[in-house]
């Protein structure tokens, strides 16, 4: 049964003329079914090792360490000797870290191999989204970045599942030698189809405003045109409040929240979660395509402030009914927003030193990674309840939307016609 004309558009044809974009989507999607699987799994292994809860946790901070501290050293590494050492490099390096986490005797054992597997997928993941920013103009980049994202998410999806059942079968132990052969098959994947043979730029385009072109006689830019970027540093910390939502309101406040004020199991907490990532795979195709045509801004300042909005609404929901509508519309919000951020990103950057460029932009995500859940979980702790905790961030997500919507310029023309699918 064929696709119908406009599916094909969407989802066949970008691949078909781009077989850089499959490579980095398919790799993309088996590193992170690696990731997910270990999900379920990690905190039961590190229990074994007779550690307290801060310790299980520590492990979980110890990957998102590595990847804080190593995303801009990445880029500067992709614009040095280029993407294709980050692409086979960094699954290899996950790989190695899964595996000895497999054969750790201890928990510092344990933190000093999740430590290697974060520096894997920092190199691996900076390197695959300065990719497909290489291969991509300002006219498709948001639709672009909505494939290599979905892949991202489809990945992470599925991760867990499989895990759940490779450790109930063969012991705590097995998903992570899973991972260890999945990043193994990723890089063996970005080797053979690797098409980056140079370090320069797969396509030339016209600067964004506000970014000066340099000419190839010209030195290459320094840093500090990528520090110094306004509209960089804003779009930044957008980023910034959609990865501290993530893990301090999604994955940390709200299950607890559901848990003790609605008495909501773990599987029912698992569909909620699930309904939420659900929205954020069906909006992440549509608000790339919109990026594109209607520009950055006018995708990312209203879905931000329906995120601020739903995190605002769990604040003072008082029955389960608006839990629930609170949770659509932070998967709606978070979804929406999508790709635009990181095309706007892009689209600041010079091309120079657009690795780099992204690896900064990586870095301020895993930041809020790594502070969402400890400043809001210390808010839940002293202020005794969830309210303040989550009200604190909707003003976090609103006043950096705001922000970026006062401040930062336009980069993506608006077009008046759909996209085409050489576009």
């Amino acid at each position: 049964m064929a696709l119908p004309p406009s599916l094909r558009l969407q989802f066949v044809e970008p691949f078909r003329a781009n077989s850089t974009l499959l490579m980095v989507c398919v790799a993309t999607g088996i590193i992170m079914l690696g990731q997910g699987v270990i999900s379920p799994v990690l905190p039961l292994y590190a229990k074994e090792f007779g550690v307290s809860a801060t310790m299980v946790g520590a492990t979980i901070s110890a990957f998102g360490l590595a990847r804080m501290l190593l995303n801009l050293p990445a880029g500067l590494l992709s614009d040095r000797f280029g993407r294709g050492l980050l692409l086979v490099g960094g699954p290899i390096v996950t790989g190695v870290g899964y595996v000895l986490s497999a054969l750790a005797g201890d928990i510092w054992q344990l933190l000093a191999y999740r430590f290697i597997a974060g520096a894997g997928s920092a190199m691996f993941m900076t390197g695959a989204m300065t990719l497909v920013t290489d291969i991509s103009t300002p006219e498709n980049r948001g639709r672009m970045l909505s494939y290599y994202q979905g892949s991202l998410l489809l990945g992470v999806s599925v991760g867990p599942a499989v895990g759940g059942v490779t450790a109930e079968l063969f012991g705590l132990r097995a998903p992570f030698f899973v991972v260890g052969a999945l990043s193994a098959l990723c890089a063996l994947w970005a080797f053979r189809e690797r098409a980056e043979p140079e370090r320069a730029p797969f396509v030339a385009e016209e600067p964004a405003p506000g970014v000066v072109a340099s000419g190839a006689a010209q030195a290459p830019p320094s840093l500090r045109s990528i520090f110094t970027n306004v509209g960089f540093t804003l779009v930044s910390l957008v980023t910034f409040s959609v990865f501290f939502t993530r893990t301090g309101s999604r994955q940390t406040v709200l299950a607890l929240q559901g848990s003790e004020d609605f008495g909501l199991s773990a599987g029912a907490l698992g569909g909620v979660f699930a309904l939420m990532a659900l929205l954020n795979l069906a909006t992440i195709g549509p608000s790339g395509a919109w990026a594109d045509r209607f520009g950055r801004k006018r995708v990312i300042v209203p879905s931000s402030f329906v995120a601020a909005g739903a995190l605002a609404l769990f604040a003072v929901s008082g029955d389960l009914w608006l839990f629930l509508v609170a949770a659509v519309f932070l998967g709606l919000g978070t979804g929406l927003a999508g790709p635009a951020p990181a095309a706007y990103a892009a689209d600041v950057v010079p091309a120079g030193l657009r690795g780099a460029g992204m690896g900064l932009y990586r870095t301020y995500g895993d930041i809020g990674f790594v502070a969402g859940p400890l400043l809001l979980g210390w808010l839940v702790d002293v202020t005794d309840g969830f309210g303040w905790a989550l009200a604190f961030n909707a003003a976090l997500v609103a006043a950096s939307a705001l922000a970026f919507g006062l401040f930062a310029r336009e980069t993506a023309v608006r077009r008046s016609g759909p996209p085409t699918a050489e576009s």
